[in-house]
């Protein structure tokens, strides 16, 4: 039975969100104090997180950031707030989805169970190493490495990187990236892709391989790795 901490100050809507989850088998706890949520994270160890942004004291982009320090745990943002921008920092914080308020919780439901699947069934059926571009990739700790150090990636990040390079030296389009990493594309902004691999990027320059993606204008993107003759 997976764990769910619900990181929401509203009691109304977390009783029945909480009431909701259950109903799917899903244990749900709750933060006793808004001002050390890491207190509840650290006792809970959950499976996956739910943030609200707008909470007492500090706001959810600081517990994400926090959660982030210790933990690639899914982390899942709801907002009443519409702003372009409250996505995109979402995700450059590590979330691996964001969902606005009000929505519908069949929607809800489906991107848990997405995630859930996605990070905690992919990979038994894979090894857990694989290589490119000289560099690592270890799919259980989430790291790649090579001689330049060694990144720590979100798990959205890994997966897309290991959906890459499976296909290496080949096009792998945007549709096919979002139905295998979220499911079903209509719950999904095109936006969060882009951000997603741009992180991604970001993180490889780190151990000079931000180069070994590209993007194929109209078609999606490529892992390069020189073949060798």
């Amino acid at each position: 039975m997976f764990k769910i901490l619900l990181i929401e100050d509203d009691a109304t809507l977390f009783k029945e969100m909480k009431d909701r989850l259950i109903d799917w088998d899903y244990k749900v706890y709750g933060v006793e104090n808004f001002q050390n949520v890491m207190e509840s994270f650290a006792r809970i160890q959950p499976d996956l997180v739910i943030i609200d942004i707008q909470l007492p004291k500090y706001d959810g982009f600081h517990w994400c950031r926090m959660v982030r320090e210790h933990s690639n745990v899914p982390i899942v943002f709801l907002s009443s707030r519409d702003h372009p921008t409250d996505m995109v920092m979402s995700m450059n914080l590590g979330a691996d989805d964001f969902i606005q308020k009000p929505f519908h919780f069949e929607v809800l439901i489906a991107k848990i169970q997405a995630i859930l699947r996605r990070v905690y069934n992919y990979s038994t059926t894979t090894s857990d190493l694989k290589t490119w571009m000289g560099a690592t990739i270890d799919l259980e700790r989430n790291r790649v490495s090579n001689e330049k150090g060694m990144i720590d990636l979100t798990k959205n990040e890994i997966f897309i990187l290991k959906l890459l390079v499976e296909r290496k030296n080949k096009i792998v389009s945007r549709e096919d990236l979002m139905n295998l990493l979220w499911d079903d594309q209509r719950f999904i902004s095109d936006n969060t892709l882009t951000v997603n691999v741009n992180r991604l990027r970001k993180k490889l320059a780190e151990i000079g391989l931000g180069n070994g993606i590209e993007t194929k204008v109209g078609q999606g993107y490529t892992a390069i790795e020189q073949v060798e003759k």
